[in-house]
């Protein structure tokens, strides 16, 4: 048994179903994203992971033992909170040693595990201070410091990040890492953002309406994503999505001819649909001198990459290209990408065809 097992777990309110059978297992030091759009179920799951709800059927083990209906201080986990839920009474240091004070840790080992962590977070002088006189990405620090402090089998972080500026989650995100990589604890990470997703987890669950749609390592869901929602949810730009129709041995979107490898030629010939979903992620598609003609209506430089869209016969288009694009809006361009490097999907269910 792994370091945390669950198994088909259900929640339901009334006749609304929120969660529909969710199976998840890691390993011990491993860090799982739950990712996805509001309303999905993840915060859900995550709250009867720590005890604060329960399942209405369905299993959940931390180590060997069952603790489906255990109270949150008998599961051995540390929880940060998107509202970070500090104590404004108390100075950092008293924040930090709180839940061991609760938990009647003798003086000497709630300073000295408070010294560690503060170490560890680079807060030490702040340790006197209140919440009150401290940043956005200080406060983090802090509720994750008091998290550390416990040294417990599982950490949870419920979008810790959402409340941070776009430059300081960049650096909470990497300090995170950094801590995992130091401390090896298992967590169980919850955001809807799908880059947090791609930087930070060993292995990423994707979920939508209570389901668990694929789950597997970053690279995995990327190269391979399960179905349509996946394809586009994961990876910025969304991935491109043409509709196509299958005639004379292959694809057409609008007339025209969409490249098709031998074995997505092969797999699409065993397939009783007509009605398909070529995919391309913007980086495979670039410029040439010869493919599908289009025109440029939209670019957006960002630095070190540039996004143009281009408008085909067979839809929008957007390519990413790195550094800057010399070509300008209106331009009349050729698009070419590589038959490996199309992902296509089943219009009806939506599900990746494997080639």
């Amino acid at each position: 048994m792994g370091a945390l097992s669950i198994r088909n777990v259900r929640k339901s309110f009334g006749d609304v179903n929120i969660l529909k059978g969710i199976d998840i297992e890691i390993e011990k030091g491993e860090f799982l994203i739950l990712v996805g759009p509001s309303g999905c179920g993840k915060s859900t799951l995550l709250n009867m992971i720590a005890g604060l709800d329960e399942p209405t059927s369905g299993t959940i083990h931390i180590g060997d033992r069952d603790v489906t209906h255990a109270l949150p201080k008998d599961r051995d986990i540390a929880m940060v909170f998107q509202s970070y839920a500090l104590y404004p009474n108390m100075n950092v240091a008293q924040n930090i040693a709180f839940g061991l004070e609760m938990r009647k840790v003798p003086p000497a080992q709630r300073q000295a595990a408070v010294a560690r962590v503060a170490k560890m977070l680079q807060i030490e002088h702040l340790l006197e201070r209140k919440p009150g006189a401290l940043s956005g990405g200080q406060r983090q620090r802090v509720a994750m410091g008091r998290a550390l402090a416990r040294d417990p089998l599982l950490f949870l972080f419920d979008e810790p990040l959402s409340n941070l500026d776009a430059k300081l989650r960049v650096e909470m995100r990497a300090e995170i890492k950094l801590l995992h990589q130091r401390t090896k604890t298992t967590t169980v990470y919850v955001t809807h953002d799908q880059v947090e997703a791609m930087t930070l987890g060993d292995r990423i669950a994707v979920m939508k309406d209570g389901v668990v749609l694929q789950f597997g390592s970053p690279d995995d869901i990327y190269a391979r994503p399960a179905t349509k929602f996946v394809a586009e949810f994961i990876g910025s730009p969304s991935m491109n999505m043409l509709q196509a129709s299958r005639a004379a041995g292959g694809l057409h979107a609008k007339g025209i001819d969409l490249q098709l490898g031998a074995p997505e030629r092969a797999s699409l010939a065993a397939q009783t649909g007509t009605d398909w979903i070529y995919g391309l992620r913007p980086e495979a598609v670039s410029f040439a001198d010869a493919g599908l003609p289009g025109r440029i209506s939209m670019v957006e430089p960002t630095g070190p990459e540039t996004y143009a869209s281009v408008e085909t016969g067979a839809g929008v288009v957007v390519a990413r290209v790195p550094g800057k694009l010399d070509r300008r809006v209106g331009d009349n361009v050729h698009l070419h990408w590589s038959a490996g490097d199309v992902h296509l999907f089943d219009a009806s269910t939506e599900i990746r065809l494997a080639a």
